[in-house]
This record gives C-alpha cells, sequence and structure tokens, in this order.
C-alpha cells in the first residue's frame, strides 16, 4: 500500500502537491468513496481519478519499433527520444520508463521499455545471453571468413578488456547480412564489422530472444504482459 498522494505522482498523473488538491475538490475516490486525507494508505485497485482505474498502476512493459533519428537517453541535449512516442503520463511515471538497452541514434528496430528496474538488470545482465538478431547493410562484401571469426569469440575490439562472445553471422545478400549476439557492448555490430573494414551504411535490430515486431509500423508500440519474461 502507498500514499494516495504519492501513489499519483509515481504514476505521472500530477505532482504531489497536486494530487493533494484533486483530493481536496473531490476528483479521487477510494473503494467507491470520496477521501479527503491524501496522505490515506491505499491499494491501487481501489482508486478512481474522475472515475477511471489507474493507468496501469503494476507497470509498464513494451515493444517498440525504434525508427532511426530517435536516442534513447532521457537527455534532451542529445536530441529528440524515443520517449516522445509515448503518451505523456507514461513519461513522467517513477519509476521512469527506461530502455533495456540502447540502440544508437542510427539505428532501428525492436526496443523494450519498461519502468520494472528488476526487468532492467535480468535483461540486460552479460549472464542471461539474451540473443538479438541485427540486420546489417554493408559498403562493401565481408570477407570470406567473417563469419568464422565471429563464430570464434577471439575477436577483441579497441578499448575492450575481453574479446567478443561468439556471435552467428548469416551473409543474405551481396552487401547484407544478419548477425546475432549475446551481449551488448558500445555500439559493437559496428565495431565488429568495422574491425574488418566494413562499414555498416544501416542498422535494424530485428529479434530480441524470441520477439519479433511482426507488422508494427516504426514509431508505434504494443503491450507485453509483465509477466512475459518470467
Amino acid at each position: 500500500m502507498r500514499r494516495l498522494d504519492q501513489l499519483l505522482a509515481n504514476l505521472g498523473y500530477c505532482s504531489r502537491r497536486e494530487a493533494r488538491e484533486w483530493v481536496r475538490i473531490g476528483r479521487v475516490t477510494v473503494t467507491g468513496k470520496v477521501v479527503d486525507d491524501f496522505g490515506k494508505k491505499v491499494t491501487a485497485a481501489d482508486v478512481r481519478v474522475d472515475g477511471e482505474p489507474l493507468d496501469h498502476p503494476d507497470g509498464l512493459l513494451l515493444l517498440v519499433h525504434k525508427p532511426t533519428g530517435l536516442v534513447c537517453s532521457h537527455d534532451e541535449s542529445e536530441g529528440p527520444n524515443v520517449y516522445s512516442l509515448l503518451p505523456p503520463r507514461w513519461r513522467q511515471r517513477n519509476p521512469q520508463v527506461t530502455s533495456i538497452g540502447r540502440l544508437d541514434k542510427d539505428t532501428s528496430g525492436l526496443l523494450l521499455l519498461t519502468d520494472q528496474s528488476a526487468l532492467v538488470h535480468r535483461l540486460t545482465s552479460p549472464k542471461h545471453k539474451v540473443p538479438k538478431l541485427y540486420r546489417a547493410t554493408l559498403d562493401g562484401a565481408p570477407p570470406s571468413d567473417l563469419a568464422a571469426l565471429f563464430a570464434s569469440g577471439t575477436l577483441q575490439l579497441d578499448g575492450e578488456q575481453a574479446p567478443c562472445a561468439p556471435a552467428e553471422l548469416k551473409v543474405t545478400g551481396p552487401l547484407e547480412a544478419e548477425l546475432t549476439l549475446t551481449e551488448g557492448k558500445y555500439h559493437q555490430v559496428r565495431r565488429m564489422f568495422a574491425s574488418q573494414g566494413c562499414t555498416v551504411l544501416a542498422l535494424h535490430r530485428a529479434r530480441f530472444g524470441q520477439l519479433e515486431l511482426g507488422d508494427l509500423p516504426p514509431g508505434e508500440w504494443r503491450e507485453l504482459p509483465l509477466d512475459f519474461f518470467a
């Protein structure tokens, strides 16, 4: 149970001061009754605002088709971000909605957003080895031995203490390739190809674990059950 004013503020409805005013003017009910105690300990399922149940009181887990041009940072100085795709109330939640891993500004594809910090930690932890499939367009044909090198687990990137974990490369066209990773070093896909003289011109994440985008358009999202990864 949580304080009523804190609950409304944490779910992004308003500030705690505003929540107290909402209680005072009767916009909030608990178990069907108008309350006058903004500090009352309540269960989220019992609360209504303007007669409506609370918005996702147990948390959010979203599958997003990230377009290029958006960053995964909350720092607005870095430019437009993926959180701008979400309803304003969700952007005010505390804990805040954040990405599970990141895609850089020039990479599109499947991205997970959540306000569940334990889930972020679990799915980004190297020990869980969640496979992620990327489709890359290159500036030239990849070397014939590239798949063997990436699979060997011996490729050492500049500035990294440990070599890249074994990764699966499939060449799907003259300038197209799919790379499946189980880790997420900084700009790893681009750096792996660049280390062997290949520049990535376009990059798209097509799969995260067993999740795929399907026909979800760029810039759109759909909800997943919070226990999806249980």
